[in-house]
């Protein structure tokens, strides 16, 4: 499978190509700077690396479509920054929707926090909680996040977002749990390298196409 990654140098994006390349796939590294990957990342055959800015649509674009052989699944694990644009999120899964139109691209997997949610949704007192902490504290962080994963359910991909709690830079373990209505609380965390697996698994199985999965640690 060949996989266009935003997010590559970032760091849920560097565990997610170790192991996407372990498992044998292509990856095409969507970056701003390449000196923010490994340079045996930027050595293995396997890998592509796509120097651009995801504001820019021309060069996601060109990440997705190439030179006329397109990816086969899209992968955004694009996380906001402090100093970073208020819309990053919502701007560039426009641009990468658009190109996967253009070129016929499918598959796509996003990766949000646990705070955006589906109507109805069953939430925990301690949930509930850290929603109204992250609205108070977050709120353009989190309306960013909503807007993208509404945009991104209107769309004619095979969509899934993936919802962690959360994220450490704990160890690898492959031991998590996962499912559209498993209950998170304040305690929950999820490490990075755990959710690369989930992301690769949920490619691999065609898992929740058209769901929003939650995953945690166990």
């Amino acid at each position: 499978m060949r996989i266009v990654l935003f997010g590559a140098t970032g760091r849920t994006g560097q565990p997610l190509i170790d192991q996407a390349l372990e498992r044998g796939h292509e990856v095409v590294a969507f970056v701003r700077d390449t000196a923010g990957l490994p340079q045996t990342v930027q050595e293995d055959s396997h890998v592509t690396v796509v120097e651009g800015d995801a504001y820019n649509g021309e060069d996601v674009a060109r990440a997705i479509g190439g030179d006329g052989n397109p990816v086969d699944t899209v992968v955004s694990v694009l996380g906001q920054t402090s100093d970073g644009p208020d819309d990053l999120l919502t701007v560039a899964g426009g641009h990468a929707l658009a190109a996967m139109d253009e070129n016929g691209v499918e598959r796509l997997i996003t990766l949000v926090g646990a705070g955006v949610r589906e109507d109805g949704e069953s939430v925990t007192l301690s949930g509930r909680v850290m929603g109204a902490l992250l609205k108070l504290m977050a709120r353009s962080v989190l309306e960013d996040a909503r807007d993208h994963v509404e945009m991104v359910r209107d769309s004619n991909t095979r969509w899934t977002v993936v919802r962690p709690p959360r994220l450490t830079e704990d160890a690898h373990t492959g031991e998590f749990r996962h499912g559209t209505d498993i209950t998170l609380g304040m305690r929950d965390t999820a490490a990075r390298a755990n959710v690369a697996e989930f992301i690769l698994d949920c490619l691999e199985d065609n898992q929740y196409v058209h769901e929003m999965p939650k995953i945690a640690d166990r």
